[in-house]
């Protein structure tokens, strides 16, 4: 019986372990993770259709898309919970309801945050929703929603203008840490866009296995791992009990009817003896 509840706890052990070392080596992954958004910007004009999704995420499926609108509660995309999983599709975006951080959740592990912000207004920056790699080139583009028509616009970065162009666009060579910061553009009789934080990623960080081949192989070879020794424990319990695993005791006889005589006895021979020898005397 004793036997039987160590090979219990040790079971539980090994699989309680199993769990923290999966959990512990895609922790990271997820940190260093983000949302994907289509169209891929962060200013949206009203009305426009937009979709924030997490599939695919380490390589898993089941995450929620999270989100919290200014001065409101954080709630899942969607307005049903059991029907949150999966991508989250906005058909009609609205700056009240729409307008805000946006991550993806599963478990315990949590995304990156991406911000989208929906507009009212004339004017909007087309800027990337995703951090920009470092030493790539990313265009910046100022878009009117009542002109398809190339024009004049200006850009700002953190309130200071940096350069004009006639085609609305800007293009930054060779993107590096020093280019982050808060971007807006202006375009004559439509108006100012929206602030938007334009962030810059090291490139090492890419260069790292994408999280479908870093963690998902992991996954598989402990749960392998993991179904192995279940077994095995499991089959050892099961022959302690059937019987077919028989732990010997030994026992180890000090007294003078055992003649000196140390030796094991699975058939309780010893005891045999010992109580010849008290109906005896």
């Amino acid at each position: 019986m004793e036997v039987t509840a160590l090979c219990i706890r040790q079971l539980m052990t090994v699989l309680l372990l199993l769990i923290v070392q999966v959990d512990f080596s895609c922790s990271q992954t997820a940190d260093e993770a983000f949302p994907q958004v289509v169209p891929n910007r962060q200013q949206h004009f009203e009305h426009d259709p937009i979709e924030v999704s997490c599939e695919g995420l380490e390589g898993l499926t089941g995450w929620r898309v999270m989100k919290k609108i200014k001065d409101k509660d954080v709630q899942t995309c969607s307005s049903e919970w059991t029907k949150s999983t999966g991508p989250c599709k906005i058909t009609n975006t609205y700056q009240i309801s729409d307008s805000g951080q946006y991550w993806c959740e599963m478990g315990g592990k949590k995304s990156n945050v991406v911000n989208i912000t929906v507009t009212v207004g004339d004017v909007i920056l087309e800027s990337p929703a995703l951090p920009v790699l470092d030493g790539r080139t990313e265009t910046l583009r100022c878009r009117s929603k009542r002109t398809s028509l190339a024009h004049i616009a200006d850009f700002y970065k953190d309130g200071f203008l940096i350069g004009s162009s006639s085609t609305g666009e800007m293009t930054i060579q060779h993107v590096s840490k020093t280019d982050e910061g808060f971007y807006k553009c202006s375009i004559s009789d439509f108006g100012d866009s929206a602030e938007s934080w334009l962030a810059v990623r090291a490139l090492h960080r890419e260069t790292h296995p994408s999280p479908e081949l870093s963690c998902h192989p992991y996954l598989i070879l402990r749960t392998v791992f993991t179904i192995l020794m279940v077994f095995l424990l499991l089959l050892l319990v099961g022959m302690l009990h059937c019987g077919k695993l028989r732990v010997t005791p030994t026992y180890v006889c000090i007294c003078k009817v055992c003649e000196g005589k140390c030796q094991t006895d699975p058939d309780n021979s010893v005891k045999e003896e010992l109580t010849e020898g008290n109906s005896d005397t």
